[in-house]
Formats: C-alpha cells, structure tokens, sequence
C-alpha cells in the first residue's frame, strides 16, 4: 500500500474501513473486466440472476430488489431484451407496468455470466487458502448483515460486485 510518496501512515494501512474499501475497488475491476469479456455490466448480471432465482417481476420490483435505480433499470431492461436476454410484456392487471422474464437465451446467458464471475472470484481470492476464503465470506456476511439496514440512509446501493 505505498504510494508514490512513500508508504501511508500506519494509521491509515491499519483502518478496517480503509481497507474495506480497497479490496472493494479490486473486486468491482475484477468483476467488471470479466463481465465486459461477454459484453455484459454488474447491472446485466444482478437482473438476471434476479429474474432467475425470484421469476418474472416489474421493473419497479425488480429495482427495489437488486438496489438498481429506476432510469439505470430501464436501461439495463432495454439492453438485454435488445439481446434478446429477457422479455418483456405488459401487466395484465396493470397495463401501465412491464413484467420481466428471463428467456431461454438470458438463461445460456447468466451460466456463462456465472462462470466468468466465478473466475474473477478464484483470482480476487487468490491470496487466501479455501478456509480463509470462508471466513472472509462469514466475517463479511455479518457487517453486511449487522450494518445493511443503514446501507440505506443517505448511499444509493449498487448491483452485487
């Protein structure tokens, strides 16, 4: 953690949130680059693996669910139905929304979205043996957890890294 300077202060090698945050800007370059390999953004991914998991959804639904905001959404819905990725097609109970599905082709998609997230995962954590891996993930899963609640209040989320 030098910099052209010189190593940062102790007190700033040291901050848990510090390096919280670097490994955070390491992750999203990986994943980005593995997902720009198939043409795709975070974005694509997390409405896809969303529509996989929860079924067919409106965009309103489906933005609330993965954290993605109303005009990135409606972006995101028109670059992949322009792929052919996902359909889409009036509400029957309320003609003014939009219900998302998932095509067969979204679904060759995703698995092929899936493994190249998985390769971007294995080199991030590189570093670390199966069992630190594991606890890196637990110890992770409870700050999200503990501190999710608040992720809210004044920080717009962002789609799973």
């Amino acid at each position: 953690m030098d910099t052209p300077e010189g190593p940062l202060p102790e007190r700033l090698r040291t901050l848990p949130s510090r390096l919280t945050n670097g490994a955070a800007l390491i992750a999203n370059r990986l994943v980005d680059q593995a997902l720009a390999q198939a043409g795709a953004r975070r974005y694509h991914y997390a409405l896809l693996a969303t529509l996989e998991e929860y079924g067919p959804a409106s965009q309103a639904a489906l933005g609330r669910r993965t954290g993605i905001d109303r005009s990135d959404m409606v972006t995101t819905v028109n670059d992949l139905a322009e792929r052919r990725f996902l359909d889409r097609a009036p509400d029957l109970e309320d003609r003014r929304r939009n219900i998302i599905t998932i095509t067969p082709a979204g679904r060759g998609h995703l698995a092929d979205l899936d493994r190249l997230i998985a390769a971007a995962q294995d080199e991030y954590l590189s570093p670390l043996s199966a069992a630190d891996r594991q606890s890196l993930i637990d110890l992770l899963t409870r700050l999200v957890e503990r501190h999710g609640d608040k992720r809210h209040q004044g920080a717009r989320p962002t789609a799973p890294s």
